[in-house]
């Protein structure tokens, strides 16, 4: 069978909607910053502290305050997109959404997109606040730190895709699944330390993490090494595979819903 064609316009329209939701509620907004700024401060008077009692020539700020922005950034992306699909599951729209002509392909871009304006704008922010407050300046690195942006772009939409087919297989009480997931891949991606200081079998599943890989080439970076476009290419990679394998899973978990009739009762005690 044909697959329908694209159109751009049904997936804007996924956007307008969380536009239409944060214009008429401030709190949606906030929530968008709030955070962002409680962490931002406060790595960032920890890194201050450090950098007083640390030996000179050791700077923190790069070290633990930059990582901290781009993993905050990492998560404001997944959360991006399952805070979207949450909309529609708190609303229990998802009759009316796929009732419509929209498919699949075009409900899963709107959700990307409006992670890319939600997490573009707390990442501005993020820089504003570490720049202005404490010294924390990206301009040494330049054009080299966007592919590490963008490495850590695709796997938070790998993840926010993948979070949303879980609480549609397992129902709206299952929302709690997604917010401990960054915090359960953090230990493995090397945030704030080298993948060496790992255990044997922890430092496996760093390897097929595209985040470790963008953290240990930065620490190089920072520490004056060049930059090896090797480590870049494969995380890229792995991202692609984890965006293709959670799309399916979702569309995999939609067409089940579909074919039970789960859709259609979709509510907090529903589930296959």
């Amino acid at each position: 069978m044909k697959k329908p064609m694209l159109r751009f316009h049904r997936t804007a329209a996924i956007v307008l909607r969380q536009y239409y939701l944060m214009r008429g509620s401030p709190a949606r907004v906030l929530s968008i910053f709030v955070w962002i700024v409680i962490d931002i401060v406060l790595w960032g008077f920890i890194t201050r502290y450090l950098n007083t009692v640390a030996r000179p020539g050791i700077d923190f700020v790069p070290l633990l305050l930059g990582a901290v922005l781009l993993w905050d950034f990492f998560a404001r992306v997944m959360y991006g997109v399952t805070m979207a699909f949450l909309e529609d599951v708190w609303s229990r729209n998802f009759l009316n959404l796929f009732a419509s002509p929209l498919s699949i392909r075009e409900y899963l871009g709107g959700l990307v997109l409006s992670s890319v304006v939600t997490s573009s704008l707390g990442l501005l922010t993020m820089i504003v606040l570490a720049s202005a407050g404490f010294g924390l300046s990206f301009i040494a690195f330049g054009l080299m730190l966007v592919p590490f942006v963008v490495v850590l772009f695709l796997f938070g939409i790998a993840l926010g895709i993948f979070g949303s087919a879980l609480v549609l297989r397992f129902g709206p009480a299952a929302e709690w699944l997604i917010w401990p997931i960054p915090a359960i891949v953090t230990p493995f991606a090397a945030v704030f330390y080298p993948v060496a200081s790992l255990p044997r079998w922890m430092q496996w599943i760093s390897w097929v993490l595209p985040p470790s890989h963008v953290f240990e080439e930065l620490r190089a970076l920072v520490a004056g090494g060049p930059l090896q476009g090797t480590a870049l290419l494969w995380s890229a990679g792995l991202c692609a595979f984890y965006i293709v394998l959670s799309s399916w899973f979702f569309a995999r978990v939609h067409r089940a819903a579909v074919r039970s009739g789960l859709l259609a009762r979709y509510s907090a005690e529903s589930g296959a």
